[in-house]
């Protein structure tokens, strides 16, 4: 059971005795969730370790401009986020490849990798997930695997709950026509 309490996380920050206690805390505690959210853009388990690093060493770097305006999850998920989107626009650009190609690749990739352990049918909804467009693939990740609130969505991406809305909506259509179609 994690006992983790933002509250006091945050004071202990403000301690410079406490404050890799307090950032140690953070990192247990949201290591898995965001790992996860970065390996369902990335789909390679190393690239997703790999970017995980960086976000916690990003957080690290500018923990002190944290105001908690936000919570500190939606703070994460956004440097996560950050840090997706320029390693894939960085494979796009040593790859030479648009964004629907590299996750045609990444699908691929994925059916061959010893660290995932998926079958057929997962397989088939990770292929179904990237003939999204890149964004209603990320809005899609967050609502069904994290059940994020739209709120907090649009804090991470920067965009209206209206439109993180429709882009659900279509994404799951798309999805669900994609598996009809295979099936």
């Amino acid at each position: 059971m994690d006992d983790f309490n933002e509250k006091e996380v945050l004071a202990l920050l403000q301690d410079p005795a406490r404050y890799r206690d307090a950032f140690e805390k953070i990192v247990k505690h949201y290591n898995e969730q965001l790992y996860w959210q970065i390996r369902r853009m990335v789909l390679d388990h190393d690239d997703a370790n790999d970017i995980l690093q960086n976000t916690f060493l990003r957080a690290w770097d500018n923990i002190e401009y944290f105001r908690g305006e936000a919570k500190l999850s939606t703070w994460l998920y956004r440097i996560a986020f950050n840090e997706c989107l320029s390693f894939l626009n960085k494979k796009k650009a040593e790859n030479n490849t648009s964004i629907d190609d590299q996750g045609a690749q990444m699908v691929n990739q994925l059916e061959s990798d010893a660290n995932f352990e998926g079958d057929e049918i997962q397989i088939l909804f990770q292929k179904a997930l990237h003939t999204l467009p890149e964004k209603q693939r990320i809005v899609f990740n967050m609502k069904y695997f994290q059940n994020m609130k739209y709120e907090q969505i649009s804090d991470i991406v920067g965009t209206s709950v209206g439109a993180l809305k429709a882009s659900y909506h279509h994404a799951v259509k798309k999805i669900t026509d994609f598996l009809k179609e295979q099936v």
